[in-house]
């Protein structure tokens, strides 16, 4: 699952039932947590069921699977619990059995049939007065935005904004600040290591950020937050270069509207016009494919044949001396924070990483992982033929020793499992939390592990449980 994914599913988890059921009383909103959220498996497993008028037996469900498959079964059917898709029929009489729960099925029916009269993927503007804006208009309108967005964010005064967007409203900066992207400081603006992880995503998980932020302010700006998740999903269906009514939406989604004009995910002539156009932001919101690396290599890819950020731009040698074959005032705004850049070209900066350059970005909050992720992100196709290792060893390993020299120790919050019975009630669990990825930490010998999330693990033990009691 990508960055992107984990990022909304935290964030839906938390939903109480009620909202979950308004959630999936749109047919779109069904259709993009069926492509987006669920894995392969997960989805065969609601196809399957979805036209099954009675509850589905478990044993049965079981036999679908190869043994050396459970894991990937249980995490699946653990997604479709947590995301309130799936339900345990409660009949004490009746063998264990699964059902898909409503609405969710009976919108996703509507979506994949095209069935109801619901306006759930809008209503297509049919408006001749104005001629229709292109598609490559749309785009340099959404990178202008969104890259004005990263400018602010790495202190860039340099990014060059087009004449349609690029101004950051007050509600966007507060939006950034309450995230804890940057933190402000009198006039200055600086970015902390939550927000250069931001700046390192895919563009997808990067706007999925900030709109999970702005989803978290929601209720202080007396917004539905039902409706304002439902307008998003629906945004990720609508088509690139249509445009939209804005007859349909409710009184929260018409003031999303400019809120998501200033994030480069809308498109208006005018605050007042009477139809909207989703940009490329917008509709790979809920895209199953795989997700732009950068705002300049995804928006770049649409309008030019070739990208050198597309192809990677950095070069680095052993001597700590770099080369950035980019023109991006972002991009070397990025670079500027660890490296000490001596020497501009039209095509080219040059530079070098010193003991303080990387030391003044660490104490900034970025860490040397980091640092040495951009750097592989972004190495120079020449680098890659070159070395199996991509960046110089030597350069990795210094990076990594001028980072120590000022911190000993590292915190990661979680949840300590422990005091197990056998051997096997440990082992279980433990290889589970390695799987989904939250295992930080476990000690065999003990009968130990740490995890940062508890949720999935607790639903683990709950189903095992359930099992050996019906086992007998």
């Amino acid at each position: 699952m990508s960055t992107s994914s984990n990022r909304l599913l935290e964030y839906l988890e938390g939903l109480p039932h009620p909202e979950f059921r308004r959630l999936y009383a749109q047919p779109s909103t069904s259709l993009a947590i069926f492509r987006r959220m669920l894995p392969p498996l997960a989805k065969t497993l609601v196809m399957a069921m979805l036209y099954i008028p009675r509850p589905f037996p478990i044993a049965d469900l079981e036999t679908w699977v190869r043994q050396e498959s459970r894991r990937d079964q249980e995490h699946a059917v653990d997604l479709l619990e947590r995301l309130q898709i799936l339900q345990r029929t409660a009949d004490p009489k009746k063998p264990r059995s699964f059902l898909l729960t409503n609405p969710f099925a009976a919108s996703l029916r509507q979506a994949l049939t095209g069935a109801g009269h619901h306006k759930s993927f809008g209503v297509p503007s049919n408006a001749k007065s104005q001629d229709p804006i292109p598609i490559n208009q749309l785009d340099e309108f959404a990178r202008s935005q969104w890259e004005s967005i990263l400018g602010y964010m790495v202190g860039s005064t340099a990014v060059v904004l087009g004449n349609q967007g690029g101004r950051l409203s007050p509600s966007v900066k507060h939006l950034l600040q309450y995230g804890g992207l940057v933190e402000v400081k009198g006039i200055s603006v600086g970015i902390t290591q939550e927000g250069f992880a931001f700046v390192l995503q895919e563009v997808n998980a990067q706007v999925w950020t900030v709109l999970i932020l702005y989803l978290d302010s929601a209720e202080q700006l007396s917004m539905d937050k039902v409706d304002v998740l439902s307008f998003l999903f629906m945004l990720g269906s609508l088509e690139l270069g249509q445009s939209y009514s804005k007859v349909n939406l409710t009184a929260t989604q018409l003031q999303m509207l400019l809120d998501l004009r200033d994030l480069g995910i809308i498109y208006q002539d005018t605050s007042n016009s009477d139809h909207y156009y989703p940009t490329r932001l917008a509709t790979t919101l809920t895209s199953d494919a795989g997700a732009l690396r950068s705002a300049s290599a995804g928006f770049g890819g649409a309008l030019r044949s070739s990208s050198s950020d597309d192809k990677g731009f950095v070069v680095i040698e052993t001597n700590y001396r770099l080369y950035a074959y980019t023109s991006s005032p972002l991009q070397i705004a990025i670079l500027s924070l660890f490296a000490r850049l001596i020497t501009r070209y039209p095509n080219m900066v040059s530079g070098k990483m010193t003991r303080d350059s990387v030391r003044r970005a660490i104490d900034m909050g970025i860490t040397g992982d980091q640092i040495i992720d951009f750097l592989y992100t972004h190495a120079h196709p020449q680098m890659r033929k070159n070395s199996a290792t991509v960046l110089p060893p030597t350069v990795v390993d210094q990076i990594r020793l001028w980072q120590i020299e000022g911190e000993r120790m590292k915190t990661t919050g979680g949840f300590l499992f422990k005091d197990f019975a056998s051997e096997k009630e440990y082992i279980g669990p433990c290889e589970y939390a390695r799987d989904i990825g939250v295992l930080v930490w476990k000690n065999d010998k003990s009968k130990m592990f740490f995890v940062t999330r508890v949720e999935q693990i607790a639903a683990y033990l709950k189903n095992q449980r359930e099992r050996r009691r019906e086992g007998g």
